[in-house]
């Protein structure tokens, strides 16, 4: 397997999506830290309050989520979903009425 691309049905994107008050400068404070985290843990911004990640395994997605769990906020609410390369690579993006193509798989930082 090494060298071998992953497959679209096995490499997927880890979505979270949260809402998360910002009433009081506490609340602010905690939104700030949380999405900070989840840049950086590597996560894209989708739209507001939906980041992605691109993930090669559900081990590696996994691992990811459980760095998340460790930062959510005491207020507010996060959902966190899979859906394969597969699948997201289907997904319908418009800005306006103009279709555009899904975000890419981002370059893989290679170690030597």
């Amino acid at each position: 397997m090494k060298g071998k691309p992953n497959s679209a049905y096995r490499s997927l994107w880890l979505i979270a999506m949260f809402d998360l008050p910002v009433e009081t400068p506490d609340n602010r404070r905690n939104y700030t830290r949380f999405r900070k985290g989840l840049l950086k843990d590597g996560f894209m911004m989708l739209q507001y309050s939906i980041y992605a990640r691109y993930l090669p395994s559900e081990e590696a997605a996994d691992a990811h989520r459980n760095t998340i769990r460790a930062i959510i906020p005491p207020l507010g609410q996060v959902r966190l979903m899979t859906v394969t390369d597969h699948q997201f690579g289907k997904m319908e993006v418009f800005y306006g009425r103009k279709p555009r193509d899904p975000e890419d798989i981002p370059d893989q930082i290679l170690l030597f």
